[in-house]
């Protein structure tokens, strides 16, 4: 499983949701819609600032990640700002890589 960053942020109609359904309630609510494509929360939090609510989940593949954030999106309810992690082990493998490239004017 691969895991996302997801930040997001409700319009006023979708706060008025989250006081109508709590925070317990939109966390249950996501859990559930996660699962119904094999991903799963593995942390929550509501923060102030850019983002009203940032999330760390386990999803299967992008096809899945982008599937939560189109969803989300789609009720106009909520921006979603998905963002792929990567372990330790992955960025060790990345930056022994040799890319052949030449940056502009070089």
């Amino acid at each position: 499983m691969a895991k996302y960053l997801l930040q997001a942020t409700y319009s006023p109609e979708g706060i008025k949701g989250v006081v109508k359904d709590t925070a317990t309630g939109r966390k249950a609510a996501i859990q559930k819609a996660l699962a119904g494509v094999g991903a799963k929360v593995e942390a929550m939090y509501y923060a102030f600032g850019d983002y009203d609510a940032v999330l760390i989940i386990d999803a299967p593949d992008n096809v899945a990640a982008a599937a939560i954030s189109f969803t989300t999106c789609a009720t106009g309810l909520a921006r979603i700002k998905t963002i792929p992690l990567l372990t330790i082990e992955e960025t060790d493998q990345a930056v022994k890589k040799t890319v052949q490239y030449r940056g502009p004017g070089q």
